[in-house]
């Protein structure tokens, strides 16, 4: 399962986001509503980390000492 940032938006300017997260399936549609306060949400794209398991390794790339 996939875990997914959401923001609140808020319905004033005074009022602060509230940003939090959720494990979802990645086949399951976001959020439409926050489920404690029940305002409106948007998605946040984040940054992940990968894992490249292909190609020249870093060692590899290290020239030979003569």
């Amino acid at each position: 399962m996939a875990t997914y940032t959401y923001q609140t938006i808020p319905k004033t300017k005074r009022q602060k986001p509230r940003i939090f997260e959720v494990q979802q399936k990645m086949t399951d549609e976001p959020l439409k509503k926050d489920p404690k306060t029940g305002l409106p949400v948007k998605r946040i794209i984040t940054g992940g980390s990968g894992l490249v398991t292909h190609g020249a390794s870093i060692m590899s790339m290290n020239p030979k000492k003569s």
